[in-house]
């Protein structure tokens, strides 16, 4: 037995736990006990051991883990702070580089549609470039892009200036048409020459002026030349109403021509038509048509010039972005653009008569014209000038052979209310210097109305007025002739009040009024011959019933009060002297 078996043993005996053969015969369970005692031991000195070594470790770890979440937190910082300066940096790189494709755009290739958005790209850098001068890559950069600058210029320079050749070669070219198709659709060009080489702006303005003064000078001056002619084949001209002739079938006022007062009347003439030397115009109709021509092409002018030349200061530009997909967009389209040639304008007329375009010319020239100051408008009334004075100094000139010598009342008003519609419409199109000139033309022609007038009633006066000589011998009038003069009368006061609107217009009623004056005073003066005051009265009914008679017939047309007014004082005077008839026939049975 084993020292340990023996000190087991014994141990067990001394406590009475198990006897002697007891314990023999299980020392081989307790051996085996111990064993695994022993092992579990061990097994537990082990886990101890890698639970210290884990502990160990997994401290370690947990000090790796706040140090990443330190790290992680930085790294989310700086990423917040790339993230905050990324746009203002990208903005910086892009406004600091040209791109290639830009740059072969202006470099290589012909003013076209692509230009327009590769043109306000390269602005928008141009400006960005400028603005950080203190960036040391932009300094760099500065050479390149004023070269760059300096091609663009003169490159539309000469796209400009190509397109005047049109109407330098060919005064036929429709100017509508130029400048709808050409000089409008690339306005942004223009505004970056204005803002960017103000000089060659300048330059490409002033040989338009020139370019569109000598056009509009040629066209008018044919035009004018052309309406001269049949302006020489008019023979009506100025008669005193003590002259003049009625018409075979009594009073008949001509509508037809009364119509050439309005713009909505019949058409204007056409050059070609003065080439027949068999055709004949109405003198009104003639100035008319000189008129109209001449407010169209001038309002559309202004309208124009005032859309291309007065540009608005750059606004917000697109993003980089937005102007590489215009331009993609651009050169993806296809390329069919009208080309202009004389073949689109009118053939038959020199000076054209374009209908008021509210489109292109109309409405952005007018929307301009809102917003600008007076300077702005001093200065487009200047460029104005410039092209249209030779144009408006013909129409001056033929206005005076027109009324030289003196026309007949009715086409001398007509004339005048042609003037006020035509000053009208051009207030309306906010043409204020071709207003003002119409202006001037219609004061032109009033003191000739007033002096037409004025002969009318000097020649009923001279009929009238009893002599004032010994020698002075009475002017003789006879029946027909007082007639004639009634009926003369009856058709001016129609036409006269037929292209009046106002019921109270002083130029006109009071010349009326001074017109009916002396008629009466003729009519009373052609009866005082007759000694008996029946035949007397009798007489001047007649005459009166005359006057009525064809003032009646035109009542229908208007229901102007001086015409009411006119019947009620010829019919005044017809009671009048239908009473003094019946008071003498009376006084005749009374005494027979």
């Amino acid at each position: 037995m084993s020292g340990y078996e023996t000190h087991l043993h014994n141990h067990a005996e001394d406590h009475g736990v198990v006897s002697k053969p007891t314990f023999r015969s299980r020392a081989k369970e307790f051996i085996e006990f111990h064993d695994q005692v022993e092992t579990s031991v061990r097994l537990l000195d082990s886990l101890e051991s890698f639970l210290s070594t884990f502990q160990r470790d997994l401290s370690a770890v947990s000090g790796q883990i706040s140090e990443l979440q330190e790290r992680s937190t930085d790294i989310e910082n700086r990423l917040k702070s790339r993230r905050r300066i990324e746009k203002p940096l990208s903005s910086l790189i892009s406004d600091l580089t040209i791109p290639p494709t830009l740059a072969t755009t202006l470099l290589d290739t012909e003013v076209g549609e692509a230009w327009m958005p590769a043109v306000a790209d390269f602005e928008k850098r141009l400006d960005a470039l400028r603005a950080r001068s203190r960036v040391k890559a932009a300094r760099e950069l500065a050479d390149m892009v004023e070269a760059l600058r300096i091609v663009t210029a003169t490159k539309l320079r000469a796209f400009f200036l190509a397109l005047l050749n049109t109407i330098r070669n060919s005064v036929t070219t429709n100017m509508q048409v130029l400048q709808s198709a050409g000089f409008l659709k690339y306005r942004a060009l223009f505004g970056f020459l204005k803002r960017q080489a103000e000089p060659v702006a300048k330059e490409i303005q002033e040989s338009y002026i020139a370019a569109a003064r000598t056009y509009y000078e040629t066209a008018f001056r044919r035009y004018i030349r052309s309406l001269g002619s049949l302006r020489a084949r008019v023979t009506e001209k100025f008669e005193s109403i003590a002259t003049m002739s009625a018409e075979d079938d009594g009073i008949r006022v001509d509508f037809e021509r009364l119509t050439y007062a309005k713009l909505d009347g019949p058409g204007v003439i056409l050059a070609y038509q003065a080439d027949d030397k068999a055709h004949k115009e109405p003198l009104e109709a003639i100035l008319r048509s000189l008129f109209l021509v001449l407010m169209d092409n001038a309002t559309a002018e202004y309208s124009f010039v005032a859309s291309f030349f007065f540009v608005e200061p750059l606004g917000p530009s697109p993003s980089i972005g937005e102007l590489e997909a215009a331009q993609l967009s651009v050169m993806l389209e296809p390329h069919d653009r009208k080309e202009i040639d004389d073949s689109d304008s009118a053939a038959d007329s020199e000076a054209r008569t374009p209908v008021p375009n509210s489109g292109v010319v109309g409405s952005q020239g007018l929307g301009i014209l809102a917003t600008m100051d007076k300077a702005e408008r001093t200065e487009l009334g200047s460029i104005w000038k410039k092209i249209f004075d030779p144009s408006l100094e013909y129409t001056k000139t033929f206005l005076g052979s027109v009324i030289e010598p003196l026309p007949p009342a009715t086409p001398l008003l007509t004339m005048v209310r042609l003037t006020e519609a035509v000053t009208a419409e051009v207030q309306k199109r906010q043409c204020s210097p071709l207003e003002t000139f119409f202006f001037t033309m219609r004061l032109q022609l009033w003191p000739v109305f007033q002096k037409v007038i004025s002969e009318h009633c000097d020649s009923l006066k001279k009929l009238s007025d009893r002599p004032s000589g010994y020698f002075s011998k009475a002017p003789v009038t006879t029946d027909a002739l007082v007639l004639n003069i009634c009926k003369c009368y009856i058709n001016l006061f129609q036409s006269l009040v037929l292209l009046t609107e106002q019921s109270e217009e002083t130029m006109i009623f009071s010349n009326l009024f001074r017109l009916q004056q002396e008629l009466n005073k003729l009519i009373l003066r052609h009866t005082e011959q007759i000694t008996d005051p029946v035949a007397k009265a009798t007489k001047q009914s007649s005459i009166y019933e005359v006057l009525l008679q064809g003032l009646i017939k035109g009542t229908h047309l208007t229901a102007h009060p001086k015409a009411q007014g006119e019947l009620g004082f010829w019919t005044q005077k017809e009671e009048g002297a239908r009473r003094i008839i019946i008071s003498a026939g009376k006084r005749r049975q009374l005494t027979s």
